[in-house]
């Protein structure tokens, strides 16, 4: 009889365990909608993001500094093409990220506008890992890449911008992925041009359709 009431005591014990374990620590992948250990994003879901409210895209020539370019209006879209089960690293193909030149304005000497940026070399890989770091990388034998086409007083320049890849963070807390100064080299243009380009923007919120999308 003891015997019995200790199994079954055991039992309940193993049992209620279980049931306090989140479906998100023991089920969800890595990205899901509705919340953390919400509804799985299946894989060829398309996500976008546009600037978060308020905010603009910087591509200063100093980490430190403020000179350069600045745009309020840009969007990134990707297709999912790995969810794995959390923790883990969900990838991502980017195959659009733009940046609406109307929206943009430079304070560099000699430059007085920005005639179009544009990100080369698409698609770009991207990982999303648990902890909430987010990678961009470009194809084997490639870079990621933006050439700028700026008008002087001299005329129309393009300056092209690479780096080996970004390094992001995303945050459940506004769904938004943030780039902070991160570094592109010059490889080709005018003097006016400015030497490197650190690159700072917050995209929010990261949706799957109208749903925002969690990092588990």
């Amino acid at each position: 009889m003891r015997t019995r009431s200790l199994l079954a005591l055991t039992g309940a014990v193993a049992a209620l365990t279980l049931a306090a374990v989140p479906a998100s620590a023991a089920d969800s992948p890595v990205l899901t909608t509705g919340g953390l250990g919400g509804t799985p994003v299946a894989v060829g879901d398309v996500l976008t993001a546009p600037l978060a409210t308020g905010t603009t895209a910087t591509l200063y020539s100093s980490a430190t500094g403020t000179s350069g370019i600045s745009c309020t209006k840009s969007q990134f879209t990707a297709k999912v093409t790995d969810n794995p089960a959390a923790p883990g690293t969900a990838t991502e193909s980017l195959s659009g990220h733009s940046f609406d030149s109307s929206s943009c304005s430079a304070n560099v000497v000699g430059v007085t506008g920005v005639t179009s940026i544009t990100v080369n070399n698409l698609p770009y890989t991207t990982a999303v890992n648990s902890d909430g770091t987010v990678t961009v990388t470009a194809p084997s034998g490639s870079a990621v890449q933006t050439t700028v086409v700026l008008r002087t007083l001299l005329g129309s320049i393009n300056c092209v911008y690479q780096t080996p890849s970004l390094t992001g963070k995303a945050d459940n807390a506004d769904n938004s992925i943030t780039f902070t100064k991160q570094q592109f080299t010059k490889t080709s243009g005018s003097s006016l041009c400015f030497a490197n380009g650190y690159f700072t923007a917050k995209y929010a919120p990261v949706s799957d359709g109208t749903a925002p999308v969690f990092v588990n």
